[in-house]
């Protein structure tokens, strides 16, 4: 059956000399894979350029339940990016969230408040005039999203247990938290909306502590979830 979606790209895969694998994250569907046909001559390349990472394209699709990919009979740009190209820092947050989504989405239904939720990320990150502290506010949106959000602390409790979640006033025994003075400030964040500034300016390696803290948090609600090669590069564009 014919279907009309919305997709973000997640990465691709060489099938044959004609044809690749995309691996998408779709607004009707979730999480899918689809069998895209690259054409031959000149129009290629601009095939090959619409399957580049988390590029936001609109979808004519075959959708059967008895397979596991699916057709695409039509594929077209539906939002370009204007920013993110030419700019190393947006390019290398663009990178960094399609490999943390590749590795970390296991939705395979629609959802539109995980949808949205990132639409509005891409946005901001293509038209923001800073994005700096986009990467620790999108970690704590999509642990939103997803169905883990940190709570919030009562008081001022001086640990949070990154496996229950919540701020403590005693240092798990799993020894998986974060730790004075980084508590104060993970704090400080809580709640926030992904276009609010850091609460706080925060002093040299902290943003990178903040931020690899949070990716663990992720990866120990994800089952499964592997560590992610992208950080490295987005921490050297942050400074």
């Amino acid at each position: 059956m014919l279907h009309t979606v919305h997709a973000l790209v997640l990465r691709t895969v060489r099938h044959t000399d004609s044809t690749v694998v995309l691996k998408a994250y779709t607004d009707a569907f979730g999480l899918r894979g689809y069998l895209v046909r690259l054409p031959k001559g000149s129009r290629r390349a601009g095939r090959v350029a619409l399957l580049q990472p988390l590029q936001r394209l609109e979808l004519v699709v075959d959708e059967r339940a008895d397979r596991d990919l699916h057709q695409v009979r039509e594929l077209r740009l539906h939002r370009p990016y204007l920013r993110v190209p030419g700019d190393p820092l947006r390019t290398a947050l663009l990178l960094f969230l399609q490999e943390l989504l590749a590795r970390t989405l296991r939705e395979e239904a629609g959802d539109p408040g995980l949808w949205s939720f990132l639409q509005e990320a891409l946005h901001l990150l293509d038209t923001a005039e800073e994005v700096r502290d986009l990467p620790v506010r999108f970690l704590l949106g999509y642990a939103t999203a997803l169905g883990f959000a940190p709570a919030p602390p009562d008081g001022a409790e001086p640990y949070f247990d990154l496996v229950e979640g919540r701020f403590t006033n005693d240092l798990p025994l799993h020894a998986q938290a974060i730790t004075p003075p980084l508590t104060a400030l993970f704090a400080a964040w809580l709640p926030g909306p992904l276009d609010a500034p850091a609460p706080q300016a925060m002093r040299p390696g902290q943003r990178r502590e903040l931020l690899d803290l949070l990716l663990r948090y992720v990866r120990l609600h994800v089952p499964g979830a592997p560590e992610l090669r992208s950080p490295d590069v987005l921490h050297q564009a942050l400074g």
